[in-house]
């Protein structure tokens, strides 16, 4: 099942297609799963499918229906509470690392609260006034791409619940292509000087992607591939986790209170190492990205290597020059749930993997650009509360839709956080 195409110009029939095919693949990524998979909430980061299901249909009630909808009737009450995120505009919610612990409602109660809210959007893309379409399909389009999101959350949360089961249960028996060796490993540079980066006004962005604007980069040169596994193998054999003097004084902290001696989902069987993925364990491919790897892991592995993160600006300049709208790379629609080697989804002479496959972790903290303005009410709280105690990574993952990704997302987490798949390119001074 493929994510979907943006239309253009919008309609009221396109966009119910629209919002059919976006509401349905959430669904089907939930296919796989048992009714008892639907309620697991092993940490705080990691919500439980059902929630995910509950809180994207919340979304659209709450943020739609109660604005559009003539003398709407909530659904149920409740429901408003159990499905809040974070957002105080809209009052109290149930604790975040609660949310595993609600047997009610039941899996199949959400289902339902999903298609009788699908009904009734239905029923005001085809009936709200003229007058107030324009509005209300911006915020479809915000719900959808929020939906979207939580699609990717949702991958990203069944394999955290599947790898830790003892009983290691499989997902999908998709299994990459085989592509060989990966290619070798360069320096692609680029100029210097004062750069636009920042997304343009028109088509759907996120408000923390404004506004355009020019900033100063040194020349710079960026690796033409994402890190392997097989290289990150020789920073841990060559006592990369034991070497206090590559690790910023935080991540050393966290790597010897967590005791991390490889990525998230690595395991060490005698003298060689598994790893767990959505198609069960298997035996590492040094050629894949590697991933679940945090900010701090990427930071020291770039300062082993003699080499450094690239800044969120770099990398926007970078991915600049082979943005050709299409997007080609290794994402969900694929359904392998899992980085592949470079060159397996694209051909490209320079610049490899800068869509799809790992997030890649940037220097850059989650700052407002310059004359960035927060929205007010709810969707200020979307993004512009976040900006501080993150990092920005970029590019999209193979649990990304290729339609929600573009050349200025930016994605942010701490740095402690290595769940989701992220993963990483070097950069150097020229």
């Amino acid at each position: 099942m493929k994510a979907i195409e943006t239309p253009d110009p919008v309609t009221r029939t396109r966009l119910t297609n629209r919002y059919d095919t976006v509401r349905q693949f959430t669904e089907h990524l939930c296919r796989p799963l048992a009714t008892e998979d639907y309620v697991v909430q092993p940490i705080e980061d990691v919500s439980p499918p059902k929630w995910h299901l509950g809180h994207t249909t919340w979304f659209f009630e709450q943020v739609l229906l109660e604005t559009f909808a003539k003398n709407y009737v909530r659904y149920h009450d409740t429901f408003y509470y159990i499905f809040n995120s974070y957002y105080q505009h809209f009052g109290d919610r149930a604790q975040r690392d609660r949310r595993g612990t609600l047997s009610r409602p039941t899996v199949e109660q959400v289902y339902a609260y999903r298609k009788e809210i699908d009904n009734r959007m239905h029923e005001l893309i085809a009936t709200v006034d003229d007058a107030q379409f324009e509005e209300m399909t911006e915020l479809v389009e915000l719900g959808l791409h929020h939906e979207q999101q939580h699609q990717e959350l949702l991958v990203t949360d069944v394999k955290y619940i599947f790898a830790t089961n003892p009983l290691l249960p499989v997902y999908t028996e998709h299994s990459l292509p085989n592509a060989g060796n990966s290619s070798s490993a360069t320096f692609v540079r680029f100029s210097g000087g004062v750069k636009q980066i920042g997304a343009e006004p028109d088509g759907f962005t996120y408000d923390c992607e404004h506004p355009r604007h020019s900033t100063f980069v040194r020349d710079f040169a960026i690796m033409n591939r994402l890190v392997t596994c097989g290289e990150y193998l020789e920073f841990i054999h060559d006592g990369g986790y034991e070497n206090h003097d590559l690790w910023l004084s935080n991540g050393w902290d966290v790597i010897t209170a967590r005791g991390w001696k490889a990525p998230l989902f690595w395991v060490k069987d005698g003298k060689s190492w598994q790893i767990i993925t959505l198609s069960g364990i298997r035996e590492i491919r040094e050629t894949e990205p590697v991933c679940h790897v945090s900010h701090y892991e990427a930071e020291a592995f770039a300062r082993w290597a003699g080499k450094r993160l690239p800044t969120e600006a770099e990398w926007e300049v970078a991915a600049q020059s082979v943005d050709d709208g299409s997007y080609a790379g290794n994402f969900v629609d694929e359904g392998y749930y899992h980085p592949a080697p470079a060159g397996t989804f694209e051909e490209r002479e320079t610049l490899h993997q800068m869509f799809g496959d790992v997030w890649e972790w940037t220097s850059s903290a989650f700052l407002p650009y310059p004359g960035y303005r927060r929205e007010h009410g709810a969707l200020g709280e979307y993004n512009g509360k976040f900006m501080n105690d993150q990092m920005v990574l970029r590019g999209g993952s193979c649990a990304t839709s290729r339609s929600h990704i573009r050349t200025t997302y930016r994605n942010f987490f701490q740095s402690d956080r290595r769940w989701q798949f992220a993963g990483f390119r070097l950069a150097e001074d020229v």
